[in-house]
């Protein structure tokens, strides 16, 4: 038997021959012989991006009110660990081996990604806890995901774009009606997507599920002080923005709002708790800028959309003489959507592998880059002279060589997969300086 989380999560991986195998069949008989339920109020939301600020933006204000929470997101940046946060906290290594352990013994041989192991044994901790709430982020697609299982009071869907197109389907209306597999009949469903899918709203509809619309049922306003959100029944006026930044967290916010109203009768939340848990909400990774020079920028942007959003943000952020950029990514994403917004921003790139048979190879990322400049139609806006591509084996290599190359005005992004970022971080927050001055 497996004695440390390290051996548990090693067991995991060595257990099905896949990495992904969407489906819950497997899963629910698991499920059934851990008697897993939950009796408090479950939100789970769904989206390609936006999941977790959403999820964070919601935990934040729940603990303001008082409550008592638990949020599953996915993947992590640094440590297994920081999956589940308690009241808060990410859960201790030595918290979670029970539950592991316990899975182990109901799943009588049935096989399971790792994935679904590890989602069975943190969900099994959850329902281990005292607790008020629990929010639960899909890992992939919806309907077929492995925290579908639980049933959810009240379903949010973010963002609806292109990827894991292998998985759901070619375009948005086939990716959407996987999304749309969160819902259930009767129980309230938030769409913060401003341009859903007719797939989503066809469901909704055809399921009988409560449906609230971005800008038919709830929206915001706002200047450059402060906004405002309107809903079905309440508003909130003249509030300070949310701490975690970027053009795309009014509406990720918005759809938060909106799920608290949807279940005021279960948890009533004081506008003061809305106002404090946004003010205060932290999420590693989303447009986190660290301070320091040079300026560093560290997103988990991984998918065109992600992209265009982070290339939106640094476009306001006002002038820096040159942005440097680290980038890893996975082979299987849009590689060419995933740099194209970002080639007028970036005038040095510093390519890394990663640690992960997925990742494409930093030359495979010289070649995408060199394609995607060359592919840029006539009449675009002039782009940066490239200086140097430099290669690095690792993102920790990657940052450290575009530290020494930039001036203490420059600025560094960090993009590309939470492996990246994570890679970054794996030591802490960097610290930088100027002392390369003079």
């Amino acid at each position: 038997m497996p004695q440390t989380l390290s051996d548990w999560l090693a067991h995991c991986e060595r257990l099905h021959p896949v990495t992904i195998e969407l489906g819950l069949d497997r899963v629910q008989r698991v499920r059934e012989r851990l008697g897993l339920q939950f009796d408090v109020p479950v939100y789970t939301v769904a989206g390609t991006n936006g999941k977790g600020s959403t999820c964070a933006m919601l935990e934040a204000i729940l603990l303001q009110g008082g409550y008592r929470t638990a949020v599953y997101g996915s993947p992590h940046l640094v440590h297994f660990e920081e999956r589940l946060r308690l009241n808060g906290d990410v859960v201790q290594a030595e918290v979670l081996l029970p539950h592991f352990a316990a899975v182990e013994a109901a799943r009588q041989g049935e096989s399971l990604t790792y994935f679904e192991f590890t989602t069975l044994a943190i969900l099994h901790c959850i329902a281990a806890q005292s607790l008020d709430v629990v929010i639960l982020e899909v890992g992939l697609g919806g309907r077929l995901d492995a925290v579908n299982i639980i049933d959810a009071d009240c379903a949010i869907i973010t963002s609806i774009d292109l990827d894991h197109m292998d998985y759901l389907g070619p375009d948005r209306e086939a990716i959407g009606r996987e999304k749309a597999g969160i819902m259930r009949a009767g129980r309230p469903v938030i769409v913060s997507d401003p341009v859903p899918p007719r797939s989503v709203i066809d469901h909704a509809e055809a399921l009988g599920a409560d449906l609230l619309l971005f800008g038919r049922d709830f929206n915001y306003s706002g200047d450059r002080q402060q906004w405002g959100w309107s809903g079905r029944g309440r508003r909130y006026n003249a509030m300070a923005y949310p701490a975690l930044r970027g053009a795309n967290q009014l509406i990720n916010a918005s759809g938060v709002l909106a799920a608290l109203d949807a279940m005021r009768p279960r948890l009533s939340v004081p506008a003061q708790a809305v106002r404090n848990g946004l003010a205060m909400v932290e999420l590693p990774g989303r447009f986190q800028v660290v301070p320091g020079q040079p300026t560093l920028v560290l997103d988990v942007a991984h998918n065109p959309h992600a992209s265009a959003v982070l290339a939106q943000n640094l476009d306001q952020m006002g002038y820096f003489p040159r942005t440097h950029a680290v980038l890893g990514a996975m082979a299987d994403k849009d590689l060419p959507g995933l740099v194209g917004p970002l080639l007028p921003l970036v005038d040095v790139w510093y390519l890394c592998d990663l640690p992960t048979p997925r990742a494409a190879t930093a030359e495979a990322l010289r070649s995408v880059l060199q394609a995607a400049r060359a592919a840029r139609p006539a009449g675009s806006a002039p782009l940066p002279p490239v200086e140097v591509l430099h290669c690095s084996s690792d993102p920790h290599q990657a940052l450290a060589a575009a530290i020494k190359g930039a001036d203490p005005t420059d600025r560094i992004v960090v993009f590309g997969s939470f492996h990246t970022v994570g890679g970054v971080l794996q030591h802490g927050l960097p610290r930088l300086g100027a002392a390369h001055v003079g």
